[in-house]
């Protein structure tokens, strides 16, 4: 029992479980022909492009790799001066504060007391598109969060899926190109959808299992605020005496999570491209403050040899039902930022920046990410000093020798700007082996080679655990997302190689996948690295639609009204959402605003072609019968009912709005609610809890 009167957090171990393992062998892809060989820029042949050099299969990377160097190095550096990935981003300062001291497991400084509070900056990004693209594009986005402790700042660097494209950060330059604008034409932009990416990832079976994720409605995120983050990488939690635990580190929205659906999502990008960022400025800004708790998945030695895949794999995920997620703390965001460039635009996050008591394992990505990032950070910002820029400098005491350079905002004080000297105490700060941050001591064997564990070539079986642990309609959409997208792609091969993995994945999917590209005949499965497990169990933790909300706290309604419209109805559905916690926003004719039934003038919010319903969780319509007249001839009336239908939004209607819904095509069920007194606004908020109406979709095809 800890010192707190809680039970101490569990580590898992392999003899909590049972586990099979799979067996298999690698593939290598060779170069034949008239195709030259691949080059440094100083023109040394290049021997191995897929792996950097480790000391051991499972050791880490070797700072001698010089391909791996040159090759992140002009990679960093060529954007000027826009971030390469993440560019569009939007941060906010909050504060982390934990539930009980995690003493136990952590020599970290911000985990050892209960309710203390650390500052906190937390920015979220999309990760193909660049600054001018809108928030709703199809992608992953960035969750990270720059940790202001005692000890220096902890930057825990992830996203909001759990898993990424590739395994080898020598593979990121490439990931990156073909996900970005193709560079002869420009364009697309902020999206996936065109053959060079394709033509990647279908050359690549490592990004099968994130090939699933971002297909799904987790790279469509309703807003920042109803999405989870997740560290990605392995990392270890090192106590006081030394002793060290694995650890996955995971965000839990305290509303919820929710996505879009993908039609609904172009049209929020059309109506307002700032739509996640707005979201949350608004937020913070009503008080409403955004809240996530951080969750840990811990287990040993014993589990990670035992487990059939290798956790220094950054392509896979433990699942929560095997090593359940221990919440630990919470996060709050409570304040925006004063100057949007001084601080969102110039944070500079550092996968290497970790305190005591946090180390890093030996995942050949974040090795690769810890030596990029710094090269990323002197690009950009100019020069080596961008830790004197405030958001980026530590809340600490710090000092060093470090001095001069770009923009030097501070130097050494006193003669003394080396070490060791023997100046005393006016000699500057001296290395503390007590204090000081220390390396865990891992032990290391193995033969300098450019090679990837056995573990890492298993590419389907994940993929398929994560597919087949969504609901009916998440893998509608899984579908219509891997038809939309390979449908741009110009080339029938990337299609057909596309399918081929797919069949590895699950055979249905497959089939409609190739059925909605008119791809006949099926092609051959592609050949695995290693046997698929077919037998892993489903998750119900990766869907969102299983992790959705209880109730409409954080949402928005979406009410249409006009002149005459009911202020009796108005007035009890807007008091009834917000004892919800949600918000209730009007759309007019006119922004000006209406005149009630009881004769008061009431401000909209939105003109009701500039206010559609995709901005909304549900809408209602409370138009007066003279009104409904005049709102049947707007065609955005009309689409504003009628996108509410078909994207499974909860609809609500006054008597008068009823020939509204028979223009838009409308035909009421379940969710569709008339509503004639405060019994019916009663029910339909009961329904809210849900969201939408998934059953509708069977009858209206939403993408």
């Amino acid at each position: 029992m800890s010192s707190t009167g809680q039970q101490p957090l569990k580590t898992a171990s392999i003899a909590d479980i049972k586990i099979s393992r799979g067996t298999g062998g690698e593939t290598h892809q060779i170069a034949e022909g008239d195709t030259p060989v691949l080059t440094t820029a100083h023109g040394i042949p290049v021997a191995d492009d897929q792996n950097s050099l480790k000391a051991g299969e499972r050791g880490p990377t070797l700072i001698e790799d010089g391909h791996f160097r040159e090759k992140i190095f002009h990679f960093d550096h060529e954007r000027i001066p826009e971030r390469v990935v993440h560019a569009r981003g939007y941060g906010a300062h909050g504060f982390f504060e934990p539930y009980r001291s995690l003493s136990d497991i952590t020599a970290a400084d911000l985990f050892q007391r209960a309710g203390e509070k650390t500052e906190v900056f937390v920015r979220f990004s999309t990760v193909a598109g660049n600054k001018g693209s809108p928030d709703l594009a199809r992608d992953v986005r960035g969750f990270a969060v720059k940790f202001y402790t005692k000890e220096g700042n902890w930057d825990l660097v992830g996203n909001n899926i759990p898993v990424f494209f590739i395994q080898d950060a020598i593979k990121f330059p490439d990931l990156i190109h073909a996900a970005k604008q193709e560079p002869d034409r420009g364009f697309p932009q902020a999206q996936t959808a065109h053959d060079n990416f394709w033509d990647f990832i279908s050359l690549t079976p490592e990004a099968m299992n994130m090939a699933l994720w971002i297909m799904s409605d987790r790279t469509i995120p309703r807003s920042f605020r109803f999405m989870e983050g997740f560290g990605v990488h392995t990392f270890r939690l090192v106590n006081a005496d030394g002793a060290s635990t694995f650890v996955k580190f995971h965000w839990k929205p305290k509303l919820g999570l929710q996505s879009k659906v993908w039609n609904e999502a172009v049209k929020t990008n059309g109506a307002d491209p700032d739509f996640h960022r707005r979201d949350l400025w608004d937020a913070i800004q009503a008080g409403d403050f955004p809240e996530w708790e951080l969750g840990l998945q811990l287990f040993d030695d014993s589990f990670a040899d035992e487990f059939p895949f290798d956790v220094l794999d950054a392509t896979k995920i433990i699942p929560e039902e095997l090593v359940p997620v221990q919440i630990v703390g919470r996060l709050v965001l409570d304040r925006v930022v004063d100057n949007f460039f001084a601080e969102t635009e110039q944070v500079a996050f550092m996968t290497q920046n970790v305190v005591p008591g946090i180390d890093f394992t030996n995942d050949p990505l974040l090795q690769g990410r810890n030596f990029s990032y710094l090269d990323t950070q002197l690009k950009r910002l100019g020069g080596p000093n961008f830790s004197h820029i405030p958001v980026n400098a530590p809340r600490c005491p710090f000092a060093h020798f470090q001095q001069d350079g770009h923009m030097a905002m501070r130097n050494p004080v006193g003669r003394a700007n080396y070490e060791p000297n023997s100046w005393g105490p006016a000699g500057g700060p001296r290395e503390s082996p007590q204090k000081g941050f220390q390396t865990f001591p891992e032990d290391m064997t193995g033969v300098k080679r450019r090679v990837r564990a056995e573990l890492f070539a298993d590419h389907y079986s994940q993929a398929r655990q994560f597919y087949i642990s969504q609901t009916e309609p998440e893998q509608t959409h899984i579908k219509d997302a891997f038809v939309f997208e390979l449908s741009k792609v110009e080339t029938p091969e990337i299609r057909g190689r596309m399918v081929a993995h797919l069949l590895n994945v699950d055979k249905a999917l497959a089939e409609k996948v190739a059925d909605g590209l008119g791809l006949s005949p099926l092609p051959k499965p592609a050949d695995p690295a290693r046997p698929v497990i077919t037998d892993l169990p489903a998750s119900p933790a990766l869907s969102i639609v299983k992790n959705g909300p209880k109730s409409f706290k954080g949402r928005k309604l979406g009410v249409l009204v006009t002149d005459g419209s009911d202020a009796k109805l108005l007035k009890a559905l807007t008091k009834a959402i917000d004892a919800e916690g949600g918000l209730v926003e009007l759309i007019a004719p006119k922004v000006g605003g209406v005149k009630l039934s009881d004769g008061e003038a009431t401000p909209a919010k939105q003109k009701v072609n500039g206010g559609p319903s995709v901005l909304y969780d549900a809408v209602a319509i409370l138009a007066s019968a003279d009104g409904c007249k005049l709102l049947m001839n707007e065609a955005t009336a009309r689409d504003f009912v009628a996108d509410a239908f078909a994207h499974a939004k909860f609809i609500a209607f006054a008597p008068s709005a009823k020939p509204l819904l028979d223009k838009a095509g409308v035909e009421p069920d379940d969710g569709v609610f008339e509503l004639t007194g405060a019994g019916d606004v009663k029910t339909f908020i009961a329904a809210l809890g849900e969201l939408r109406l998934w059953d509708r979709e069977k009858t209206v095809h939403t993408v």
